[in-house]
Formats: C-alpha cells, structure tokens, sequence
C-alpha cells in the first residue's frame, strides 16, 4: 500500500505587498500634494508681500527656504526687513524708515491654507534711510496671523510678550517703552460690504509704559479699547494716511465703543465717537467715567513746577499748547497785586485742578467706588477735560 502525502498548496506573495504598496502611493500622492501645496503657500505669501508693498510696507528677503514636511508648511525668511513708506502724515517728506529682522517665520497647515501665522525674533532695528539705527526693539516672543489670503484679509493679530523699546546710538540705550503683553486684532465687521467695509478693532496692553511722553504714561497700565472704522470705501491696499483722508471724506467715523484703562488706584472708561477734520485732526468726544481722578493731578506734579517756576519744556509734556511765559507772568502779576497771593497758588495748585476738574463732571459709580463722569472733548487734535487742554493728538494725515 502506498502512502500518499498530501503538499500544502503554496500561497502567492502578491497579498503581502499590497499593503505597502498602497502605503508607497499614498506616501507618494502626499509628498506631491506636499510640494504642490508649498508652491501655493509660496505664491500666497507673495501675493500678501505684493499687497503690503501697495500699503507702503514693502518686505524683503535675504534668503528664502520652505519646509515642515509632511504636515506643515513653514517659510523661513533670513535677513528679512521692511521698509515704511508714507506711514505718517507727513508723507512723502519723511524719509523711508527700515525695520531689520534677525529672521522671520510663517507657517501655514496644509488643510488651512488661507491662514498664515508669522513669528518674528528678535532683535528688530529701525533705521531712516542713509542712516545707522535709532531704535531697537526687543522680545520674548512676537507672532502675527493673517486669514483670508489671497483675498483681502478677513482677520489680521499681532501678539507681543515681554516686549522693550530703546532709543540706540549713544553710550547705552534709552528706554522709550516697555509691555509685558500686548494684543492687536483687526476684522472685518458683520455689516460689512465690498462697498463700504467696517473694520473693527481691539487693542489690549498689560503692564504698559510709555517714557519721555507724558510723566503719566511712564507708570505701568492695562488697557482694553475696541473701536469701529467706519467711511472706507473698498478693499484696496494703501497707506493709513490715505485711508483716514478717504474716511474724512466720506463723512466717516472712530467710534471708541469700549475702553477701559487702569493704573494703580485710576480706572477710567469711556466710549465714543470721533470725526476728522478737513487737516486731520481728531474731532468729537468721549464720556468718561473715572475713579481715582485726585491721584492723577498730584503725580503730574503740578505744585512742584509752579514752585519752581515753569519751564516750556515741562510745560509742553504736560500741558501742549500752554506758554510758560503766560503762567509765569500771571502767578508774578498775582504777587505783586497780593503779596504772597502768587505762592499760595502755586502751593495749592493740584488741589485747585482736582476740585476744577470734579466740577465739569457729575457723581458715578465704577467697580463700586466712587467716581465722576465727564466729557473729554477733541477739537482738531487737542484735548479737553472742559476748558482746560490735557494734550493734543498729531493729524492723522
């Protein structure tokens, strides 16, 4: 009898390479989707430096390179720098002003391609055309995000977190500012149409200090203020300057529909809107409501300059627009009508200010203490607290 032994059938291999093999494909299919969706980035991120040079912000790029594979997409820009062009009222009479980058970074996810989010190290120098820099600003961090491209931008953000800028080119820098945070974000409004597009805006500082300006601005403050941009007529890039001369025009408005300011003891709040004269300058009126108003008066340190006389330069900080020769002759004149009438004055100057001040208003309540409401008027660029000018605001254009 012969024994049969069955031979197992042999099995094809094809199956065990199906699933790389649909593995190298697809492999394949995403890194030309990869390079092809870097190409588009690439072209987005010219179309946005094209339109910014139409705004007067013409960017520029040393050495350019694209990675993130395989789910990002990142631009490195190395010796990036931008210069601003027709950025301030005076125009074409200032020279161009140049910020030099150490790098920029933007990167976009492949699956939201109209969304760009740019970082920005530190340290950035500004510097007028033909001439070494004079300023210089430094972060921890600094990052940016645009939606919307290649379209007009829907959504613009600008994030700064421990952020200083110094005055440069003489034995050691001079602090001009100093934030711990600070957030801009701008949109476009729900009421918004191609024709007449409404911006709105919010600004926010935490731990903000402004020197050499005014001797309140130099202590740390937070501030909340939102705002509505209302007059413009389309889409197109162009310089702010531009832009505030076309809201003049047609009539437009700023309206300040919320703003919230807090230093020490002092908190005010305000809302309003804001007009442009023909020469751009501000023109309207806010209603404040502030508490902590006595604390503002003795740390503008009015007693002390009267008693040692009032120099212009103090003055203009202080008080734009008042001549030291005009409060200085009076407090002279008041001694020699009254002796001594003229350093009791002086001595009780902030006192006077305050009381002055809390009679233009009427009594209110914020965050359950006492305070006063009021209006704070523009009028052509100056600023009023009733009769009295508190500081005057550049043209816009």
């Amino acid at each position: 009898m012969t024994d049969s032994v069955s031979v197992p059938r042999r099995r094809p291999l094809w199956p065990v390479f199906v699933a790389p093999g649909l593995l190298l494909i697809a492999a394949i299919a995403w890194t030309v989707f990869w390079f092809y969706a870097a190409s588009q980035v690439d072209r987005t991120v010219d179309v946005w430096r094209v339109r910014e040079a139409k705004a007067g912000r013409i960017y520029d790029c040393a050495k350019r390179s694209v990675a993130g594979y395989p789910f990002r997409l990142e631009v490195t820009c190395e010796g990036a720098s931008v210069t601003l062009v027709g950025q301030t009222a005076q125009g074409a009479r200032m020279p161009p002003m140049t910020v030099q980058f150490g790098s920029i970074l933007v990167v976009s996810q492949i699956y939201t391609p109209k969304l760009l989010i740019a970082e920005f190290h530190a340290p950035a120098r500004f510097a007028e055309r033909g001439r070494p820099p004079s300023m210089q600003a430094t972060w921890k961090t600094a990052r940016s995000s645009v939606y919307g491209l290649p379209g007009p931008p829907e959504q613009v953000a600008l994030v700064f977190d421990q952020a200083g800028l110094d005055r440069i080119g003489g034995a050691s820098p001079v602090p001009l500012a100093r934030v711990n945070h600070a957030e801009l974000h701008g949109r476009l409004a729900a009421e918004s149409t191609p024709a007449a597009p409404v911006i709105e805006a919010a600004l926010q500082i935490d731990g903000g200090s402004i020197f050499e300006l005014h001797p309140l601005l130099a202590q740390p403050f937070d501030a909340d203020i939102r705002v509505k941009v209302r007059g413009l007529h389309d889409y197109a890039p162009k310089p702010w300057p531009d832009r505030f001369r076309e809201i003049q025009a047609a009539g437009g408005r700023i309206e300040i529909t919320q703003s919230r300011i807090r230093q020490g003891d002092l908190i005010a709040v305000g809302a309003g809107s804001l007009g442009l004269t023909p020469d751009g300058r501000l023109d309207g009126e806010l209603r404040m409501t502030v508490t902590g108003l006595e604390k503002v008066i003795p740390a503008l340190g009015i007693e002390k300059i009267l008693e040692e006389g009032v120099p212009q330069a103090t003055l203009d900080r202080v008080a734009p627009g008042l001549k030291a020769r005009d409060v200085n002759g009076l407090l002279g004149a008041l001694d020699r009508a009254i002796p001594g009438l003229g350093k009791v004055v002086r001595r009780n100057a902030g006192a006077g200010l305050t009381a002055a001040i809390n009679a233009l208003g009427t009594p209110a309540e914020l965050d359950g203490k006492p305070a006063r409401s009021f209006p704070l008027r523009f009028a052509r660029g100056a600023v009023l607290l009733g009769p009295v000018k508190v500081g005057e605001v550049p043209p816009l254009f």
